[in-house]
Formats: structure tokens, sequence, C-alpha cells
């Protein structure tokens, strides 16, 4: 039985929302959380176009629980360029509150930050990064 499943996708528009690094616990796992994180970018994308002109004022957007199934939480966030992280985390982990998954997201929105901003990175291509690798570890272990 697994105690805590996180995946964090960075999904780009241009790319039409393909994941551009999944991260999951346990690792066998991985193939259907594509799905879960296909479908929750389409909620994603009806929160944004239903919040319009709005969206443009603000610097960041924490969409907060796009919705629950059975045995996960799906969380999105999206930022000014219209950036979408998903964060999928099991269900029976009730001590995980709102502001921690906020933060989660903000760490999760710099370490990308900062690999855009690495000049040997093709924007578009999937994350091979040891540094976001270890700062998705150490926030999967803060979870657990």
């Amino acid at each position: 039985m697994e105690r805590i499943a996180l995946l964090s996708p960075v999904c780009s528009p241009h790319l039409q929302n393909y994941p551009l690094y999944i991260r999951s616990v346990p690792t066998e796992n991985e193939l259907k959380f594509h799905y879960t994180v296909h479908t929750s970018l389409d909620v994603v994308d009806e929160k944004i176009s239903a919040m319009g002109k709005a969206l443009v004022d603000q610097r960041e957007l924490y969409l907060g629980l796009l919705y629950p199934t059975e045995d996960y939480k799906v969380y999105g966030y999206v930022t000014n360029s219209k950036v979408k992280f998903v964060m999928v985390v099991d269900s029976s982990n009730t001590a995980l509150r709102d502001n921690e998954i906020r933060s989660m997201f903000r760490k999760l929105h710099n370490s990308y930050t900062d690999i855009m901003c690495n000049p040997f990175y093709n924007p578009g291509d999937c994350i091979h990064s040891r540094a976001f690798d270890n700062m998705v570890t150490s926030m999967m272990m803060q979870v657990c």
C-alpha cells in the first residue's frame, strides 16, 4: 500500500500540455498518473477560462483542489506565463493543508524558473535536472 503519490509535471502551453517532468512514488503507477494529469489539465483550462481577464492581473494563480478521486486529490497551479503545475496526493493524507500545497507549488515554480534560466536548457525539452529532482524528492519526503 502506498503512503503517498506525488506527481509534479510541468506543462508548457506551446507544447499542447505535454508533461515535461513526472515523478511518482511508487514508480510503477506512473502510467496511471499520465491519464490523471491529462484529465486534470482540462479542469485547469476550464478554471482559467472562467476567471477570464482577472487572471491577467495576478502574478500567479493557485487553483487549489481541482478534483478529488477515490484514491487521490489533484491540485493545480498556473503561472502568469501559463505554465501549469499539477500535483496528485494520496487522499488518505489528511495532514496536508492548503497553504503547504501552495508552498510546494511555489518551490516547484522557483526550481522551474532556475531551469529556464539555464543557458543549456532548451525550452520544451523534458526536465533532466539533478537539482530539480532533489527538490522534488525533498518535497515528497516532507509529505510522507
